[in-house]
């Protein structure tokens, strides 16, 4: 697997997620990816209760510890990187969470235009 360029929305170096929790494709604290990245994890999202609680309930539990895959789970305030596509659902449902537009790789282009990115700035 090799890295895409680290270039952010901006078209900036791509700046660090988060590191506590250790989050990226990559678990390198950044929103790398690849092509074998078929989630595209590359939105730097800082996690809300609003938005985990509809992770949840869409299948996809990121509160949860999961001890046997070292995962702590995630709250409120945790940076992370989350898949473009499930971004654009939540923003599509009204429970978008705030996005670090500098810790988000180029390619969610991809899949969410800039200027909805651009409406969720942290």
């Amino acid at each position: 697997m090799t890295p895409e360029a680290s270039i952010n929305v901006l078209g900036g170096a791509l700046a660090p997620c988060s590191t506590k929790p250790l989050t990226g494709y990559f678990r390198d604290g950044h929103c790398n990816t690849c092509t074998q990245d078929s989630g595209s994890h590359t939105v730097c999202a800082v996690m809300t209760a609003e938005f985990l609680a509809y992770s949840k309930y869409v299948g996809n539990d990121l509160s949860t510890p999961r001890p046997e895959f070292g995962f702590a789970g995630l709250k409120p305030g945790d940076s992370w990187c989350l898949c473009a596509a499930r971004f654009l659902q939540a923003h599509d449902e009204g429970c978008a969470p705030q996005v670090h537009l500098e810790a988000t790789h180029r390619r969610a282009l991809d899949i969410v235009p800039l200027r909805i990115l651009e409406q969720y700035k942290a």
